[in-house]
């Protein structure tokens, strides 16, 4: 992920969209601009209609280097027990790390920047509150991860921001004292603020526990069309063995982990098949999964921002985690 700073402290937002230098796949098959729906100006991304071509070149080493190097392999080492272990070790990583150091090796530096100042902390969940696993519906955080969230939160205004539905990333995690964000940032839940009336795809409604709340859904006027892309990709990618696609509400993952290597550039010629006939989708690379998602606006560090809005804290040190 791209650390991205629209105020005085670092935000995360999401990967860059798939483009032609990467996937050795035609621009004009990834964004389009179509005027069969009418979006909000402040979230409409305006892209050139391009012709679309023909995929003869998905199944190119290009594509397959891209998915690839989204998903590098962990070398195997031994713990203290000699037991083979997982650790990313890989170049990419230690190159990422040097740029972005970790924060508890940073800690002393950091509690001396935060003094005096409010702190809000920004959660991934993937990886970050669970491990990462081959059954996506699988990735139960620990107990005591969960317990030491909920000490944080009591604390730290604290939020999840996943690429998750919302429903979901509540679900595995079951705390109410912290905000969540769901589809990378395009379905929020937040307390009512001045500046969230603002938007005007912000509604009231209610959480969990009856508590009046605010309702930000960017992407709102996409559900059908996702839905439909969903049970698409569905249809077009049960004969490949291991691959999975997941409804995270705004915007559709295909998951690919557990489908052979060989299989990979099919599972991206299914993909291209269904999306070609969407103009208001594009497609964005992840850790072993291709994403549709929306043609808006926005991402997981306008989130970040919205939400620090909401919570009265715009001028905090924020913190987040991925």
């Amino acid at each position: 992920m791209d650390l991205k700073s629209n105020h005085a402290s670092p935000v995360l937002a999401d990967p860059a969209p798939i483009s032609k230098s990467r996937l050795g796949v035609p621009s004009g098959l990834l964004t389009y601009s179509s005027p069969a729906l009418a979006f909000s100006p402040n979230l409409f991304l305006t892209v050139p209609r391009k012709k679309t071509g023909i995929l003869d070149d998905v199944r190119a080493s290009s594509w397959l280097d891209a998915m690839k190097s989204s998903s590098p392999p962990h070398r195997k080492t031994r713990d203290i027990n000699n037991e083979l272990v997982s650790a990313d070790t890989d170049f990419a990583y230690h190159t990422w790390m040097v740029k972005y150091p970790s924060a508890l090796k940073s800690f002393e530096q950091i509690t001396k920047f935060a003094k005096g100042k409010r702190i809000a902390l920004f959660l991934d969940y993937d990886g970050t509150l669970s491990p990462i696993v081959d059954n996506p519906e699988c990735a139960f955080m620990s107990n005591d991860m969960r317990a030491a969230l909920a000490e944080v939160a009591k604390y730290f205004p604290t939020a999840i921001i996943s690429g998750r539905s919302r429903d979901k990333v509540y679900e595995f995690v079951g705390l109410t004292d912290l905000y969540y964000a769901g589809s990378h940032g395009m379905d929020i839940m937040c307390p009512i603020g001045q500046s969230s009336n603002e938007h005007s795809n912000c509604i009231r409604s209610t959480d969990k526990q009856g508590k009046e709340v605010n309702l930000f859904q960017p992407a709102s006027e996409f559900l059908p069309m996702i839905d439909e892309v969903f049970n698409s990709l569905v249809n077009s990618t049960k004969e490949i063995k291991g691959a999975t696609v997941e409804n995270n509400k705004f915007c559709v993952s295909v998951h690919y982990r557990n489908v052979d290597e060989k299989n990979w550039t099919t599972v991206a010629q299914c993909v291209h098949d269904v999306i070609r006939n969407y103009p208001r989708l594009r497609l964005t690379h992840g850790r072993k999964v291709l994403e549709v998602r929306p043609v808006i606006n926005w991402d997981k560090g306008k989130a970040v921002k919205f939400l620090l809005e909401s919570l009265g804290t715009f001028s905090s040190l924020s913190f987040s985690l991925s």
